[in-house]
């Protein structure tokens, strides 16, 4: 697993050393990643270098390979087709000047499918391997080779830029600038924002950002969430919400806070809602794309010692609330990870997609991420995913008075309402919360704003108390600490409501 852009270095010079003819570098940043590729294999050798792409053709990137040009590619290099490119390096792989020769080979992955492609790249593996020649795939982060090549390319992903990468690239842009040489915690805050961007993205962010006044910070953020956002099924959170925002769920806030401060604290909360949507159909869909996905997921989380937990419970818990405060409560970002929006049409799509986006979460969480999943229902998860939520499953019942009055007085303040309350048995925070909305929004009394709210408990009672009945016994309490306890539950809501009733 290559963690660095010293890792990713040895590795390119292992494949060159090897005498490896097929090689696959998978990057975000395919001019950094060529640049890069150039001088770890060549170093101070006089090697030919060459680059194709689909509008220049065939390009030397070096004395040396302007000589060697017209040897191996005549006069139509400028405009050989990928298929006439393939010929040619097959047909030139003997020529003298064409000897230990580097060729990239841009996007090949909008064109391997053709078989006069994948047939082409295949035939330069023995011919190459015996002139000493390298072919290099550049490619997007996360694809995938067609099974055709599988056995006979090496991958390398090229990670993205560490935060001693970035840390090098700021001092030069304030000089650029002409700005006065920033201090050690404005560049700790720049490498925050830019932790997670590939090089190129990164300093158009950077530069984008500065101004006679320095470093405007807020606008680096923003600069960094529309680039992340890019990645589909990836968005950050702009929510300010922290813990304080929340009445009840005391005994997951309390545990959360302790892992958000603790040994090991993450960077980034990643938030997944509704997981057991996303994951549904694993192992029995015809496709074959949640299964490959779910093995994904998988593979990453055990290599990355990625951890989380599993919040369950009915519509309107909190459990999404939680999620989305947690990073603002550590003051880190929280990455809304959407899997059903990294779906594509495309062959093997889905999975280029959700492998590019995990190396995003890679890079911003610098290894070290917080997962948090919701979901209505645990039993359509796949078990070996579950289990991958190490920090424990907690189950988010209905609030109990207590709490509810808790979340009575922090929508009131928000919305700055009086009067009298209707009867909130029953409700979900959310519930109240739509309900001091309304208040406000229609200029209703809270009871008016009441006739307009019809509580899950009732239209889905018995959705929830079968979700009681699986949590009780098996799930941490979100509210109180413990495992959860329905008759306990029900207990101690009994007995609060008869002490209410004769005071």
């Amino acid at each position: 697993m290559i963690r660095s852009t010293e890792d990713f270095r040895s590795s390119l010079k292992a494949a060159r050393r090897a005498g490896t003819p097929l090689l696959a570098i998978r990057t975000a940043d395919p001019a950094s990643a060529m640049t890069q590729a150039s001088a770890s294999i060549c170093g101070k050798d006089d090697v030919p270098v060459f680059a194709w792409d689909i509008m220049g053709g065939i390009a030397a990137r070096n004395k040396v390979a302007k000589e060697a040009a017209s040897h191996v590619f005549g006069e139509r290099a400028t405009v050989a087709g990928p298929a006439d490119a393939l010929v040619a390096l097959q047909k030139g792989a003997g020529v003298k000047q064409f000897a230990d020769a580097i060729v990239f080979f841009n996007n090949p992955q909008r064109m391997w499918e053709q078989v006069d492609i994948v047939q082409g790249i295949w035939n330069l593996r023995d011919v190459f391997k015996v002139a000493g020649q390298m072919l290099i795939l550049v490619t997007p982060p996360g694809a995938v080779l067609p099974a055709e090549l599988q056995n006979d390319v090496m991958v390398i992903d090229e990670p993205l830029p560490s935060a001693d990468d970035l840390r090098g690239l700021i001092p030069g842009l304030f000089e650029s600038a002409e700005l006065a040489a920033p201090d050690d915690d404005a560049v700790s805050r720049a490498v925050d924002a830019l932790v997670g961007l590939a090089a190129f993205p990164a300093e158009q962010a950077l530069a984008m950002s500065l101004s006679k006044k320095g470093l405007d910070i807020d606008r680096l953020w923003e600069r960094k969430r529309q680039a992340v956002e890019q990645a589909p099924g990836l968005t950050i959170w702009r929510g300010g919400e922290t813990f304080a925002d929340i009445g009840g769920c005391d005994n997951i806030k309390r545990f959360l806070s302790a892992v958000l401060t603790g040994q090991e604290a993450p960077r980034v909360v990643v938030f997944v809602d509704e997981i057991e949507k996303a994951f549904a159909g694993t192992g029995t869909d015809t496709s074959g794309v949640k299964t490959e996905m779910t093995g994904t997921m998988l593979g990453w989380m055990q290599d990355r010692g990625a951890d989380g937990i599993i919040a369950i419970g009915p519509p309107g818990a909190a459990k999404s609330m939680i999620a989305k405060a947690a990073g603002s409560t550590a003051g880190i970002p929280t990455v809304a990870f959407d899997l059903s929006a990294m779906q594509s049409s495309l062959v093997g799509g889905s999975g280029e997609r959700l492998r590019a986006a995990l190396q995003v979460v890679d890079a911003i969480s610098q290894g070290k991420s917080l997962w948090i999943a919701t979901c209505n229902s645990i039993t359509s998860l796949p078990p070996e995913l579950r289990r991958r939520f190490t920090l424990g499953t907690f189950f988010f019942d209905l609030p109990c008075a207590e709490e509810r009055e808790a979340i009575w007085k922090i929508y009131l303040a928000k919305w700055n309402l009086q009067g009298e309350r209707p009867n909130d048995e029953g409700w979900t925070g959310a519930e109240i919360r739509e309900c001091c909305r309304k208040a406000w929004r229609l200029n209703l009394t809270l009871r008016e704003s009441a006739e307009y709210i019809v509580p899950v408990s009732r239209s889905a009672a018995d959705q929830i108390e079968a979700l009681r009945r699986q949590a009780s016994g098996r799930f941490l309490s979100a509210a109180r600490p413990g495992v959860y306890s329905a008759e306990c539950e029900s207990a101690v809501t009994t007995g609060r409501r008869a002490f209410r009733e004769t005071e």
